[in-house]
């Protein structure tokens, strides 16, 4: 009796063997291209491969490739060729490194990283505004409680500029004149400032990196001037030595508004 059910079930499993191929194409099992067809021999894959040979023919049984994964990616990470007709990936983008880098300790490439830049108040941005008092047009005026400076215009007016001020300890009060006007200043801490903080360096060229920024204007033989910064984020605050900090764009302005010998009050 076991015989006789034996023998029609292997002439029907001949016959699917011998359709095999064909009805595994309709069926996506051998794709063009498929890194798993060499595999299969003449069974076609599918049930019938697993019932004559004993190996599970899926691509997932046998740890291949695993296929319309985004970008043509197989698996365990390793990149393999999309075919074509596949959309471009949409995380390709997040996956490009970055063009500035920067190197770690130990020579691995890191990531370049920026400092939180923090947005300029409205209110420390240059304007126009009144003024009614007794100076003239073309002197300065520097209010240290409320971080502006005032270029007095002519007609009632005044241009008012964020700034920031020396910090506690460091601010001060008087009247002193421009006698120098620089652009891309060079930095050359003074020594009591190398007393505090000896990890300064001794020279620095100008350049964007140069804390004294893009322009500056020298107040009399004092150690003070009135500089841009690369820490616009400081406008506003009270964080120098006894400098007064600009954006390099507002003192820029102010530095082709002014002459030498233009007055500056601070209070």
């Amino acid at each position: 009796m076991r015989r006789k059910i034996l023998l029609p079930f292997l002439a029907f499993a001949g016959a699917l063997a011998a359709a095999g191929p064909a009805l595994a194409q309709g069926h996506g099992y051998a794709a063009p291209n498929d890194p798993m067809a060499a595999g299969r021999g003449q069974y076609g894959g599918g049930l019938i491969e697993m019932l004559m040979t004993g190996r599970d023919p899926t691509p997932y049984g046998r740890g291949g490739a695993v296929y319309n994964r985004p970008g043509g990616y197989a698996a365990y990470g390793q990149r393999v060729q999309p075919e074509a007709g596949y959309a471009p990936d949409p995380f390709a983008a997040a996956r490009q490194q970055p063009a500035t880098r920067r190197m770690a300790a130990l020579g691995e490439p890191a990531e370049t990283r920026q400092g939180i830049q923090q947005i300029l108040d409205p209110r420390f941005r240059k304007q126009e505004v009144a003024y009614d008092g007794p100076h003239k047009p073309g002197t300065i005026i520097i209010d240290t409680p409320q971080r502006f400076l005032f270029l007095v215009q002519p007609r009632g007016k005044a241009m008012r500029y964020g700034i920031g001020v020396g910090r506690p300890g460091f601010s001060w009060a008087g009247m002193k004149t421009i006698t120098r006007k620089a652009e891309w200043p060079s930095w050359t801490p003074p020594a009591e400032m190398l007393k505090r903080r000896p990890d300064l360096p001794r020279f620095m060229a100008g350049g964007p990196e140069n804390p004294m920024g893009a322009r500056a204007m020298y107040l009399g033989s004092s150690l003070y001037r009135i500089h841009g910064t690369n820490e616009p984020n400081t406008i506003g605050q009270a964080v120098s030595s006894g400098c007064i900090r600009m954006t390099n764009d507002d003192v820029t302005d102010l530095y082709e508004r002014v002459r030498v010998g233009a007055k500056v009050l601070v209070i």
